[in-house]
């Protein structure tokens, strides 16, 4: 076990893009300038909210390599997502991750070819952090994309002998019970940083000191203000920004949220460009729709640094 412990907020980044769909990996530095003007602590790149499915093997090692070349230098950590269906192909990129001075990696499950049970998962999961032995490995539990129904809190207890550099269980799922038991196995010796932005708060009365969220993004102010008010006890204060937080994602994911959380991105001056199909996309008018509807309900002056 490698111990690591995540505080405070991890943006999972969009991969940026220009208008015909190709990388635009100079506009990397503006989405770390961003995030630290935040309160963003770390940037989790090439993830699902990164699009990674969606990514050649190329353009996910030219994203990794931009984005240290990015924040080098800067308070801004960064943890770099390799799963993928290959595992030739995420071990090449946790490879790449150590070399870069990555402060962790994470990999989702194969999800077209599903390991069939948790030995089989946690094998899998082996090979990959095996390429990256001095780094903190994550496994990234999101069942709601892999499909997969396994435990992980099983997954902790079959994988610490075989995974020497399991920190923990990046836990985007909202059964709550299951993120108790991550939690608690072992005497809580795992990290468990919680994936579910609408739900925070529960995660926060359960335990959790870190979070990764697609949300951060464009909307960390809110959280921030929700965890100082978790912390000193104001549970009034701490609903209202939950509130927020729901209402946001609620009115982004109506239009599809990829590519709604895209436009909000451009319209707070830190254009990532279009998402890349199946993904879809806003028109002009409904993205001008959405900002007038953000605006009304006063979205714009809940994210204010």
């Amino acid at each position: 076990m490698i111990k690591y412990r995540i505080k405070g907020l991890v943006a999972a980044t969009h991969t940026p893009f220009h208008s015909d769909g190709s990388l635009n990996l100079g506009i990397v530095e503006k989405q770390a300038v961003h995030l630290l003007a935040t309160g963003v602590t770390h940037a989790f790149i090439g993830g699902t909210t990164g699009e990674s499915s969606s990514l050649t093997l190329e353009e996910r090692r030219a994203l990794a390599v931009r984005w240290f070349e990015a924040t080098s230098g800067s308070a801004l950590n960064v943890i770099v997502h390799v799963g993928s269906n290959c595992l030739a192909d995420s071990r090449n990129l946790a490879a790449l991750a150590q070399e870069l001075g990555a402060v962790a990696v994470s990999a989702l499950a194969p999800s077209y070819f599903k390991p069939s049970n948790v030995a089989t998962l946690v094998e899998s999961m082996a090979q990959i952090a095996s390429a990256a032995p001095e780094l903190p490995f994550y496994y990234y539990e999101i069942p709601t994309m892999t499909g997969l129904s396994l435990s992980p809190s099983e997954f902790l207890s079959q994988a610490g002998d075989r995974i020497p550099n399991l920190a923990g269980i990046k836990f985007t799922s909202s059964n709550l019970m299951e993120y108790q038991l991550c939690r608690a196995y072992d005497d809580g010796q795992y990290d468990i940083p919680f994936g579910f932005d609408e739900m925070m708060l529960g995660a926060l009365a359960l335990g959790a000191t870190g979070a990764v969220g697609s949300s951060f993004n464009f909307a960390a102010p809110i959280y921030n203000r929700l965890i100082a008010a978790f912390h000193r006890g104001d549970l009034t204060a701490a609903r209202e920004e939950q509130m927020r937080s729901v209402l946001t994602i609620q009115k982004l994911a109506a239009r599809g949220y990829m590519g709604a959380a895209k436009a909000v991105m451009k319209m707070l001056g830190v254009d990532v460009g279009p998402a890349r199909l199946p993904c879809g996309n806003l028109d002009a008018e409904q993205a001008v729709t959405l900002g007038v509807e953000l605006e009304e309900m006063g979205f714009f002056e809940w994210v204010k640094p």
